[in-house]
């Protein structure tokens, strides 16, 4: 790939043509892949609709840039090294040929199981290597994956189902996460009491727990495997053709599927993958997220493949057997890039230095962070302690919509300032707005973040439902993508982010919607009314603090019954990443007259911070406001 930056004098050069001539710009980056057949416009696009296409009439199959053409060149390069959860049990590595292999093999399982292009595929699985081929075998033969996340329930993978209406589910038996078996293969049955779309379960074996298979839907993997070739040629893509659909909560209760499409995604990940870690021939990549979530999609498996990588694949926990369990696997594998989330650095600090210092961690060139905005104390411990002041470290900025990280230092070549995501790639243009709409100008001011003009990794659609997708990202300022997130903009033009303007909560670098959270405390028995809201927790970054009308008032061991009661019922509907941190039984809400909560209260009296709770005299009772001060936890 001859796209790489590799100083600072050439970062200015790319950014201002990208900014200049961005069609230019773009298919220059875009002629470095595999092709079929060349695109006829680069770029067609307005933020009102929205409708934004890129490398148009381009035809492709992303797996042949991941896979195929790396075959002559690096066939026996590790393309995947897989760390299991217990360190006892042995790894896997595949080489790009193995890979291949695999990925086809799983092509033509799914074509057996009636699957065909634009079909929808939900996978819930372990973070095992099984995941990563599952997902290129639905790139493979046109068929739209959409992952969820291991630690959702029933509940919610049935919502997504249904939305998506899938046609098909990998799943596994069960996984192994730190010291816990968790059953998923009967949380997947759950779901599919309520899911008519889905016509096959495909199995594999991890965990060997004991599972119902029923009958002409449930079929194990490992014995479909036997019945194929490894002979499956990539089904012909359309660049604006859709990829995959990935569910992100939002400031509203359900999930949205955010649409990426083949070629702006493959181009954007590939890109930004090889610039921000500024990957050399060789290194190994250790990216520590879930598949589940974006960052797994666009930096263990499409960014790196595309660039004939090695990625490695953990899936365990940070702490499991112990907290020295990163340092271990980066010592074993000489690791060279690490790119985890601020949760897992401020949860490793709290276990002190004993845990790092039984370690080898030379061979790290790179550090990264990505989640949430990484705090001075956790980025100064990283860069000291793991990366012995010796690795630059990028604290990189974008979200699900994106594709690919839009602001971030590039690996050695942007000077570094810790808690800042310091400047934006090339093709990004960040804009800061006041609230109504008015950008503001020059520097050392703050404002919300918004985006002017579209890169290739922008999301295209939310899936089934269009107007949503105006309505959330293109509605409230005409003209600019709004990203959610309130933002700085420092003397020397530097971007630090300073957390989310709207109802959603960023909870260990997981986004979560106060509706959702709210509307599964709703449906236990008993509650009439809660509102929810974010405060500052030491490891999460942000904790979920819950205010609950209950139609009694519960007190002594009533109430922590009737606590537990509500997190096993979020646990139920959402998943143990959405459970409260806090919970306050509380017999009134703030609320104006016409009945809007005035959450602004309410997060100012969980950050504790009572002295300026601001005008209370608009509310319906303002009596309640000192109840509630009195009453928190």
């Amino acid at each position: 790939m001859n796209y790489q930056i590799q100083t600072f004098d050439e970062y200015q050069a790319a950014y201002q043509k990208s900014v200049e001539d961005p069609e230019a710009f773009w298919a220059e980056v875009a002629q470095n892949f595999h092709w079929r057949k060349p695109w006829t416009k680069t770029l067609q696009w307005n933020f009102d609709e929205p409708n934004v296409k890129w490398f148009i009439g381009g035809k492709l199959n992303i797996t042949e840039n991941c896979l195929d053409r790396h075959l002559a060149t690096r066939g026996d390069q590790p393309a995947i090294i897989w760390e299991p959860n217990d360190p006892h049990e042995a790894g896997v590595t595949l080489t790009y040929r193995m890979l291949h292999d695999q990925v086809c093999r799983m092509a033509n399982v799914l074509k057996r199981n009636g699957v065909r292009k634009g079909d929808r595929i939900c996978i819930y699985m372990p973070m095992v290597p099984e995941l990563a081929i599952a997902v290129l075998a639905c790139a493979r033969i046109g068929a739209v994956h959409s992952v969820v996340f291991g630690g959702f329930s029933a509940q919610s993978i049935a919502d997504r189902i249904n939305d998506a209406q899938c046609k098909l589910v990998i799943t596994s038996d069960g996984a192994f996460r730190g010291g816990k078996e968790i059953p998923l293969k009967s949380v997947v049955d759950d779901a599919l009491i309520g899911c008519p779309s889905v016509e096959r379960v495909i199995v594999m074996t991890r965990t060997r727990t004991p599972v119902a298979m029923l009958k002409g839907r449930d079929v194990w993997m490992e014995q479909e495997l036997k019945q194929v070739t490894a002979d499956c040629p990539a089904e012909e893509m359309d660049a604006e053709d859709m990829l995959f659909i990935l569910y992100t909560s939002g400031s509203t209760g359900k999930p949205k599927g955010v649409v990426h499409t083949c070629g702006g995604y493959m181009v954007y990940s590939a890109y930004t993958f090889s610039n921000v870690f500024q990957y050399k021939e060789n290194q190994v990549h250790f990216c520590t997220a879930d598949i589940g979530w974006i960052t797994g999609h666009s930096y263990i498996v499409y960014g790196p493949l595309a660039n004939g990588a090695t990625t490695l694949l953990f899936e365990g926990v940070p702490t499991y057997p112990d907290a020295g369990r990163f340092w271990e696997i980066v010592d074993k594998h000489q690791v060279n890039i690490l790119y985890t989330a601020p949760t897992a650095i401020r949860s490793l600090m709290s276990f002190g230095l004993e845990p790092v210092q039984k370690y080898d961690l030379s061979s790290l060139q790179v550090l990264g962070s990505v989640g949430e905005p990484i705090n001075a104390e956790a980025w100064h411990w990283y860069d000291d302690n793991i990366g012995k002041n010796n690795c630059p470290i990028v604290d990189t900025w974008w979200q699900t919509e994106n594709g690919g990280i839009l602001i971030s230092p590039i690996a050695g070549i942007t000077k570094t300032k810790p808690t800042y995501a310091t400047l934006p790639l090339p093709g990004v243009q960040p804009v800061l707005v006041d609230e109504n709409g008015k950008i503001i100008e020059g520097n050392g001011v703050s404002g919300n973040l918004c985006m002017k003009f579209p890169w290739p990794g922008i999301l295209r659609t939310t899936y089934g439902d269009h107007e949503r997708c105006r309505q959330t990202y293109f509605s409230t300022y005409p003209g600019l993508y709004f990203t959610g997130d309130g933002c700085l903009r420092d003397e020397d033009g530097y971007y630090r982010i300073t957390g989310r303007v709207d109802d959603v909560l960023n909870v260990s670098g997981h986004r979560i919607g106060t509706a959702e959270v709210e509307n599964a405390i709703n449906m236990h028995t008993g509650v009439v009314e809660s509102a929810v809201v974010g405060y500052p927790h030491d490891i999460k970054g942000q904790g979920i603090y819950a205010y609950v009308i209950t139609d009694q008032l519960p007190d002594g061991h009533d109430a922590d019954l009737t606590k537990r009661d509500i997190l096993a019922t979020v646990s139920r509907v959402i998943g143990p990443i959405a459970k409260p941190d806090k919970i306050q039984f509380v017999t009134g809400l703030p609320k104006t007259r016409s009945g809007k909560i005035m959450r602004r209260i309410l997060r100012k009296i969980a950050e504790g911070d009572t002295s300026n709770l601001g005008d209370t005299t608009t509310l319906l009772d303002p009596a309640v406001v000192e109840e509630i001060k009195a009453g928190a936890v």
